[in-house]
């Protein structure tokens, strides 16, 4: 039997690592493995994976420098090969793709003959930050907040391309930060993906970033022709969702089942697996760098300084962790753009230290140093 691998891909700030770390909760009988991969020096998201997993004894495996897309050999595959030796232990391995990247290597990489016997593609899953997408702010030639100001050369194709890609290659596209979203946003959110990814085999509405486990684990998508033929029509789908309705083009807001969940057929398709580089070796202004301090922040000074640096520098993507005068718990800070969120870990943390990690087109560390050591009146480097 092999262990199924659903790879969740998204672009930047989609909020992949919320949702995972909301499946891993939801399973804790569930012998889970989680490979995650950042485009940044620091795991932030794999600290918060892991809080999630010591919930529910789910293993987290850090994927470092930078892009999967970049260390398939080196990275990667030795996990792999670990977890294979321990197979008998795994139910289910996930993968979380950084932002900057494309499923495509990991999917072409599965197929590997080191690996290929002992592990099977169950499906790829594409999380979509709805607001920004409604937004146009991932469309081609809506412009990075300060990239224009700065002379920077235009950047957006890369944004596009990024996004339709993760979109095309994805057998579930879901729809997350939906719930102060009215009906018809929604479905002009799917026609938009629609659009971009035609053969998208369903989409999923995801409140309270919640997923169905149904919809994520267990689809078996991508089996092998010859498991497929046991007297039935080839496109069929096996599995726990082989109930939904078939009809693609039937409106979400026509779909009931699975709790509220909303979602389109599963007309079988093959992906468009194209031999796709990362894209951010193409565009080599996509980049990253961390600011450490080893002051207490104030949380409401870190949240306005996080914003303007946004607006400030094309910054598309800021996370971390900070000290708060008083606290014994870590405030997470999550920024996509200039939309700030921030909240106290659930574990007490003896890291004093706060480490923001910025992602964006072109952004100059000195300006952004300069900018938050004004707003927070704390030192950063």
């Amino acid at each position: 039997m092999k262990i199924p691998v659903t790879i969740v891909t998204g672009f930047l700030g989609s909020g992949k690592t919320t949702l995972i770390s909301g499946l891993l909760r939801k399973n804790p009988s569930r012998r889970l493995a989680v490979l995650v991969n950042e485009f940044g020096e620091v795991s932030v998201d794999g600290a918060l994976l892991r809080a999630a997993g010591e919930e529910c004894g789910a293993e987290i495996h850090d994927l470092p420098n930078g892009c999967i897309c970049c260390t398939i050999k080196d990275d990667f595959l030795p996990v792999m090969s670990r977890l294979q030796k321990r197979k008998q232990e795994i139910d289910h391995v996930l993968i979380e793709t950084s932002g900057l990247a494309l499923p495509t290597p990991v999917m072409r990489a599965l197929a590997w003959p080191e690996i290929r016997n002992d592990f099977q593609l169950d499906a790829v899953l594409a999380v979509v930050d709805t607001p920004q997408l409604l937004a146009g702010n991932l469309e081609k030639g809506h412009p990075i907040p300060g990239a224009t100001e700065t002379g920077i050369p235009e950047h957006v194709n890369s944004v596009d391309l990024i996004l339709n890609q993760q979109l095309e290659n994805a057998d579930v596209v879901v729809l997350n930060k939906i719930d102060n979203l009215s009906e018809d946003h929604l479905l002009d959110a799917e026609n938009i993906v629609r659009e971009k990814a035609a053969r998208v085999r369903f989409l999923e509405l995801a409140y309270q970033a919640e997923l169905d486990t149904r919809l994520c684990m267990g689809l078996s998508l991508h089996e092998e022709p010859e498991v497929l033929l046991h007297g039935h029509e080839p496109g069929h789908h096996h599995g726990p969702v082989q109930s939904l309705p078939l009809d693609i083009d039937r409106p979400l807001d026509d779909q009931q089942q699975f709790d509220g969940h909303a979602h389109t057929g599963l007309a079988a398709h093959k992906h468009g697996e194209h031999s796709h580089l990362h894209f951010h070796e193409h565009d080599p202004g996509w980049q990253s760098f961390i600011l450490h301090s080893d002051e207490p922040q104030d949380p409401e000074k870190l949240k306005i300084a996080v914003k303007e640096a946004s607006i400030d520098q094309p910054v598309l993507r800021t996370k971390g962790f900070a000290s708060i005068q008083g606290k014994h718990h870590r405030l997470v800070v999550q920024a996509v753009r200039s939309r700030v969120q921030t909240y106290f870990e659930d574990t007490h943390s003896h890291d004093h230290e706060s480490q923001l990690v910025f992602i964006g087109y072109h952004c100059r560390r000195d300006q952004t140093t300069e900018l938050m050591r004004k707003l927070t009146g704390t030192e950063w480097r």
